[in-house]
């Protein structure tokens, strides 16, 4: 499927919106992100649902006024993912990192723009740690691929 001509631009544009207002709102420091998480600076909870209340009326709104994204043209449509294990272990183990790092993955490379050059380990760490799973499942799937014969 072939996207628009303003789809890249529109990203970036998105991005630099969305790093501004980490920034903006000091949310990209991790001081700030641990406190919330110690409950001493609830400021992260305003910035979310801000933020949930905009997608949430986009989420709600945009499929009444088109048929398809206005990008990428692709119908929209709930894509549902069923509550198992890995969702629980995944969700778990983020939250960890995310309480260790003191910052979550899209703040942290705002992070950067804020003056926050330490950050850099943790988004090093980010890597590393995506692409160990990335390997462990590819060997879990190859061994779930390997059927024992019959012979």
């Amino acid at each position: 499927m072939k996207r628009h001509p303003l789809f890249a631009p529109l990203v970036v544009v998105g991005g630099l919106i969305f790093g501004f207002g980490l920034g903006y709102s000091h949310m990209a420091r991790p001081e700030v992100v641990i406190d919330f998480l110690l409950f001493e600076d609830l400021g992260l909870l305003f910035v979310m649902f801000g933020g949930s209340i905009v997608a949430g009326l986009g989420f709600w709104v945009l499929p009444r006024l088109r048929d398809g994204a206005p990008l990428t043209g692709r119908p929209y449509e709930r894509r549902l993912k069923s509550f198992d294990r890995n969702v629980l272990v995944g969700g778990v183990v983020f939250g960890v990192g995310w309480g260790l790092a003191g910052i979550c993955p899209g703040a942290a490379y705002a992070s950067l723009g804020v003056g926050n050059w330490p950050i850099l380990y943790a988004i090093a760490g980010m890597f590393i740690g995506a692409y160990a799973q990335g390997i462990w499942r590819s060997q879990r799937s190859t061994d779930a691929d390997a059927v024992p014969s019959d012979d």
